[in-house]
């Protein structure tokens, strides 16, 4: 008999977004892994409560409290999206605009100096925008940033993957009504406690438009690459309209 609570896939969405403990699932099903996708920005707020943890309790120092918010950043994500950066660093900085050459590298499981300079830049700025917003007491953004970013999986996803894996494992259940639902929540929440928050809608259009226009299509990793890169590109809004 069909229930309307499936509990697999919030857990599914936790196993392949964090490091966290879940119980675990017996009956694995690849299509769960695709529906799980609705569950993305919960555990994003999730994610963001646990930075609020060592920001709020270690905001007398906000420099220890960043680099402690950032430690626990990585760790819980387990670097997934980082790698995501990585790779399509390399991979564009390697392609010489050949669509093949860009999906090799992607494929090539080394490290290139592309993705070394991608992730030097990325956590540098994450911690330099975690301390301002700590130190501005921009406590909303921290919590709603991450599940802002995973939300736009549900704009990116309906692009044309570009090989077989797991851009196009999402790609097979279309989230409208979920998509819809967190996003107008999380715009209400945004509107209501920090607008300039609002402004993520821009970022995913625009990740989505020059995914579209630059790539034709999108990755896997190119999924994990516009979650970092909506993350920082709201920490870093907040900081400056807050320190301005």
């Amino acid at each position: 008999m069909r229930t309307l609570f499936d509990w697999r896939l919030p857990v599914l969405a936790i196993q392949f977004l964090t490091r966290l403990p879940t119980p675990q699932i017996k009956q694995f099903e690849p299509r769960l892994l695709a529906q799980s996708v609705g569950w993305f920005p919960a555990v994003g707020t999730l994610i963001g409560a646990l930075l609020l943890i060592p920001a709020y309790t270690l905001a007398h120092e906000p420099w220890l409290a960043a680099i402690v918010a950032l430690l626990v950043w990585v760790w819980v994500t387990g670097g997934l999206h980082l790698d995501g950066l990585a790779d399509l660093s390399d991979g564009l900085g390697a392609a010489h605009r050949d669509p093949e050459r860009f999906l090799a590298v992607l494929k090539d499981p080394h490290l290139g100096s592309f993705g070394v300079l991608s992730l030097i830049m990325q956590l540098a700025l994450k911690l330099i925008v975690l301390m301002i917003c700590i130190r501005e007491q921009q406590w909303v953004a921290l919590l709603l940033a991450p599940a802002w970013a995973r939300s736009g999986v549900y704009c990116w996803q309906t692009l044309a993957p570009l090989a077989p894996g797991m851009a196009e494992q999402f790609g097979w259940q279309k989230t409208p009504y979920l998509g819809w639902f967190w996003w107008l929540a999380l715009f209400a929440l945004s509107a209501w406690l920090s607008p300039w928050l609002c402004a993520a809608l821009l970022v995913i259009v625009a990740y989505r438009y020059w995914l579209k226009h630059k790539l034709g299509g999108i990755t896997g990793d190119c999924l994990g690459a516009g979650i970092e890169i909506s993350e920082s590109a709201l920490l870093l809004l907040l900081a400056i309209t807050a320190s301005l």
